[in-house]
């Protein structure tokens, strides 16, 4: 008989994650999750609040002989990245994820698994359902929309809490303690173009990119991993003069916070230029797999002949979005000059779409300084002006700035030593988290970020590891008898 994830321990946070993952939720589709959570809390009999942004605070009295303690807010988010496989079937809408063991991981089948922040949300609840954990007074803070907008930080009532210290538990390396992240900003392109009637005489091909990691836009944007929609830029950018390509249409990506995995185009080539345009095809694609397949082992760069379009994008707009892409930064843009090996600055081509006479592109900027995140905006928008794009600048968030003299830092730090006996990794990481947004909101509270090992995050190779899940909870359990007075 095959174990199930409501077999492992600790049971009680694998039940509760199990329980989660029933339920679809969706960035900025948070009802059902937010009922649920509204009604867990009732349930136990606690005080339980919700806002109009989906936003859920449970609060639970200290247990005997910790009354002393400053109260504790445990906050995580109820939202998670919704990612496929193209040949996976699934509504993330109205399905819950389906989930299975894989050696030391949990994994789901085809989908992104919801482990980031689902292991939080399932850690905290865990805590408030027990009658024997000890524990200061407790205020639970589960957020909508952190993934797509961290729309229910920024919403957040400023008198909404009345704890001290703040624990999040969305860091996703068990080794690591994080007491700062970037903040970010999306910056979307558009623009609407001119069609025409598809030239005589033409092949219509059908080009995919395909088999690229993806991941986190943030955490993972370092590594190197193959942007699915620049990939596809290069190899449509010079086939115009050289061949005469026209494009039909284009969609590439999906969130902006995930690194982009796949992306699909619709071009016709005059049949004189057929045999040309494919043998140099295949040579920019053996060119482009070399370079990437140190990391990226699954590339694929393909096309097939398929139906002729009735309609292709007009002539000058095709080069002007091209080379637009072209110059857009993309990637890495500046690493720190204080942190060692830690990206300051970056920015992620999200998704585009080319379509019916309309252009879309999406990006998600990132930076740990305000004026450099600022800096690379406005670079990427120029980019996308001088094509006479119109650019809008939304979404913005601030970054966590680092202390390290919290005082709840030394207590992770010294909780961390006495049970693992080595050192915790403190860090900032490149990625956002909502202690930015609840600093400026609350910039009394003391904030930490720590959190169980989770791999492959905004794809569907997300995965968690159930010996990281087990040393989390051994590690918050013993945080909360060890808090401040």
């Amino acid at each position: 008989m095959s174990t199930t994830i409501r077999e492992l321990e600790p049971k009680e946070v694998w039940n509760r994650f199990a329980d989660i993952n029933a339920v679809p939720r969706p960035s900025k589709k948070e009802q059902k999750i937010t009922a649920f959570m509204v009604d867990f809390g009732k349930k136990l009999g606690l005080e339980t609040t919700s806002d109009a942004y989906g936003n859920v605070i449970i609060r639970k009295p200290a247990t005997a002989g910790l009354e002393h303690k400053k109260p504790i807010i445990l906050q995580s988010h109820l939202d998670m990245v919704c990612q496929k496989n193209n040949d996976t079937v699934f509504d993330f809408d109205n399905q819950g994820i389906e989930t299975y063991i894989d050696g030391d991981w949990v994994r789901a089948k085809g989908t992104t698994l919801g482990a980031d922040n689902g292991m939080g949300v399932a850690a905290i609840m865990a805590i408030l359902e027990s009658k024997t954990i000890a524990h200061p007074a407790l205020e639970a803070l589960f957020t909508t929309d952190e993934e797509t907008g961290m729309t229910g930080a920024q919403k957040l009532s400023n008198d909404a809490l009345k704890g001290e210290i703040l624990l999040n538990l969305d860091t996703e390396l068990d080794t690591e303690i994080e007491i700062g992240c970037a903040g970010g900003i999306d910056v979307s392109a558009y623009a609407d173009y001119k069609e025409e009637a598809t030239p005589s005489d033409v092949v219509a091909y059908h080009i995919v990119v395909t088999g690229l990691l993806g991941g986190h836009s943030g955490m993972e944007i370092h590594i190197g991993r193959g942007n699915a929609n620049k990939i596809m830029n290069r190899v449509l950018f010079h086939q115009y003069e050289k061949h005469g390509l026209r494009l039909a249409q284009l969609h590439g990506g999906g969130l902006r916070n995930a690194i982009p995995r796949e992306s699909e185009a619709i071009v016709v080539v005059p049949k004189k230029n057929q045999a040309a345009f494919e043998k140099e095809f295949k040579e920019n694609a053996e060119h482009i797999f070399k370079e990437l397949q140190p990391v990226e082992t699954q590339l694929s760069i393909s096309f097939k002949e398929t139906k002729t379009p009735e309609k292709v994008m007009e002539a000058s707009a095709q080069v002007a979005f091209l080379r637009a892409v072209a110059a857009a930064p993309c990637g890495v843009y500046a690493m720190s000059r204080n942190v060692e090996g830690l990206v300051e600055a970056s920015n992620n081509i999200a998704n585009i779409k080319v379509e019916a006479g309309k252009i879309a592109v999406l990006c998600m900027t990132r930076s740990s300084v305000e004026s450099s995140k600022q800096d690379l905006a406005h670079s990427l928008g120029a980019a996308f002006e001088l094509a006479g794009y119109k650019v809008e600048f939304t979404g913005a968030y601030p970054g966590w700035e680092p202390n390290p003299h919290s005082p709840i830092l030394q207590v992770l730090k010294d909780v961390y030593v006495r049970l693992f006996q080595e050192e915790p990794n403190v860090a900032a990481i490149h990625a956002g988290l909502e202690c930015g947004l609840l600093g400026e909101h609350f910039p009394h509270i003391d904030m930490i970020s720590f959190g169980p090992t989770i791999l492959g995050a905004h794809s569907p190779n997300e995965r968690v590891s159930i010996k990281s899940v087990q040393k989390f909870w051994k590690y918050l359990l013993e945080i909360l008898k060890n808090t401040p007075e």
